[in-house]
């Protein structure tokens, strides 16, 4: 899998590390060592801003084109790998801001605690009694990132 169907980046290379770290804050926050996802990337053709368009549209062209399963709907993306490498990255991402909004959930139903019982927090969410405390303990673990890469504030 050395096949380069795009070749080669038009980022400079000191350019790199810092787009990279932009378009994968949501792998940072966790502390991740970047560099052998970098390395999967870039070894297929993907810099970072594919990874940041795929990001942007929430996997919707991924999805279209294989949807759509035309002969070679892989290849404008970089081929078969490059798909599986920038879906990955959307499930990845989407399951970071699962986990944000879990957390802010957790953390509003805990408040509600404050003022309501479990019964009546339960009946206004559509979940069991147990569920309310179940959500409620879990809290606003992270770190997470502070914005959507969409939002630029």
């Amino acid at each position: 899998m050395t096949r380069k169907p795009r070749g080669d980046s038009s980022i400079a290379t000191e350019s790199l590390p810092e787009a990279w770290a932009q378009v994968l804050a949501h792998r940072a926050v966790d502390g991740m060592d970047l560099d052998e996802l970098v390395a999967r990337f870039t070894s297929c053709g993907i810099g970072p801003q594919e990874v940041s368009a795929v990001l942007m549209d929430g996997g919707d062209s991924l999805y279209e084109a294989a949807a759509g399963g035309e002969p070679g709907w892989a290849e404008q993306f970089g081929g078969p790998l490059a798909v599986a490498l920038l879906a990955a990255e959307v499930s990845v991402f989407a399951s970071h801001l699962n986990s944000r909004a879990s957390g802010a959930r957790s953390v509003a139903v805990d408040t509600l605690l404050d003022d309501y019982s479990a019964v009546a927090v339960a009946r206004e969410l559509g979940v069991s009694r147990q569920k309310v405390y179940e959500i409620a303990r879990s809290g606003l673990r992270g770190p997470h990132l502070d914005h959507v890469p969409w939002r630029k504030t």
